[in-house]
C-alpha cells in the first residue's frame, strides 16, 4: 500500500521542525542584510526541508529502538504504517534537494552549513553517539544549534559573532532542556538501551548537571547584550527570561523523588525551555530590527 501523506509528513518530526525553522528565520530576519521576499521564504524552506530530511533518516535508523519506546512506538515505522525504504529515499531525496536549493537560492556557505547539519545530525548523533556513549546530548546539542547560523549565513554569506553566539546558546540550552524530558521519560530510554544519563549516572546526577549546565546558557544567551550586539529589549527579556530559567532548574536540582508521575519541577522545566527559546528569539528579532531601523 503507498504511504499516506501524513505518514511521511510525520516521518519529518513536525513538532522539532517547528522550533528549527523558527530559530532559523529569526536568524535571518536579524542579520543585517536583506533578502528578496522570495529568496527569504526559499531559505526558510531549505532550513524545514533539511530539517524534515534529518527527521526521516533519523527514525530510518532508529525504527526498531522507536519500537521499544512507548513515547515513540506509534511513528509511522514502528507501528507498520511505512517501511523503512520509503523513509531512506524520503529522507536523503529532501536531503540532496534543500541543500542544492539552498546553494542555488542564497550562497554556497549556506548551503554548506545545511549539509553539514543534517549529517551531523544523522551520522553524528543518531548513528555514534545516542546509541553510545551518556554524552550523547551534550555533544549532539551541535545538531539543534545550527538554524540561526544558517538563516544568518543566507542572508549574509558571512558568520558572525551574533550569529557564533545564537548558536553556543542553543547548544548550551540542549542538555537542560532534553535531561528534564529525559528525568521523567527515564523508563523509555532504559527499555530501549539508549545510555542518556539518568540511565547510566542516576537521577540526582542528571538533576544537579540540569542546574550546573544551565550557568553557561544563561551567561551566553545575556552576552549579546553587554558586547553591544543588541539593545534593551533583548538584553531585559533574556535576564529575566534566564532568572526563570535558573529558578526552575534549582527547583529541579532539589527534587528528590523518583516516581516519574510526580516530577513536577521537571515537567515544568521541560515546557518552560520550549517557550524560553520562543520568546528569546522574538526578542532578538524584535531588538534587532528596532537598531537597524534607528541606524537607517
Amino acid at each position: 500500500m503507498p504511504a499516506d501523506w501524513r505518514d511521511l509528513f510525520a516521518l519529518t518530526k513536525p513538532r522539532v521542525m517547528t522550533l528549527v525553522v523558527y530559530t532559523g528565520l529569526c536568524g535571518l530576519i536579524a542579520a543585517p542584510v536583506r533578502l528578496p521576499l522570495v529568496l527569504a521564504f526559499t531559505a526558510v524552506l531549505c532550513i524545514a526541508l533539511g530539517a524534515g530530511a534529518a527527521g526521516a533518516l533519523n527514525q530510518w535508523y532508529e525504527a526498531e529502538l522507536d519500537g521499544k519506546m512507548k513515547r515513540t512506538a506509534r511513528r509511522p515505522l514502528p507501528a507498520g504504517r511505512l517501511d523503512r525504504q520509503t523513509a531512506l529515499h524520503f529522507g536523503v531525496g529532501l536531503s540532496v534537494f534543500s541543500v542544492l536549493l539552498m546553494g542555488l537560492a542564497t550562497n554556497l556557505l549556506a548551503a554548506g552549513i545545511l549539509a553539514v547539519s543534517i549529517l551531523f545530525y544523522v551520522f553524528v548523533y543518531t548513528m555514534w553517539l545516542k546509541p553510545r556513549t551518556v554524552q550523547n546530548i551534550v555533544i549532539g546539542g551541535a545538531a539543534g544549534a545550527f538554524p540561526p547560523l544558517l538563516g544568518w549565513a543566507a542572508a549574509t554569506g558571512d558568520v558572525t559573532l551574533l550569529p557564533a553566539l545564537l548558536f553556543a546558546m542553543i547548544f548550551l540550552w540542549t542538555p537542560p532542556h532534553f535531561w528534564a524530558l529525559s528525568l521523567f521519560v527515564k523508563m523509555d530510554y532504559a527499555a530501549a538501551g539508549v545510555p542518556m544519563l539518568p540511565v547510566v549516572r542516576g537521577l540526582a546526577v542528571t538533576r544537579r548537571l540540569v542546574a550546573l549546565y544551565t550557568l553557561p546558557m544563561v551567561i551566553v544567551a545575556i552576552a549579546p547584550w553587554p558586547l553591544g550586539l543588541t539593545g534593551a529589549i533583548y538584553g531585559v527579556t533574556s535576564v529575566v527570561l534566564n532568572v526563570i530559567f535558573g529558578v526552575l532548574a534549582l527547583r529541579v536540582w532539589r527534587n528528590t523523588t523518583s516516581d516519574a508521575a510526580a516530577m513536577k519541577p521537571e515537567r515544568q522545566l521541560f515546557k518552560y525551555s520550549i517557550l524560553y527559546l520562543f520568546i528569546l528569539f522574538g526578542a532578538l528579532v524584535a531588538d534587532r530590527l528596532l537598531l537597524m531601523g534607528a541606524g537607517a
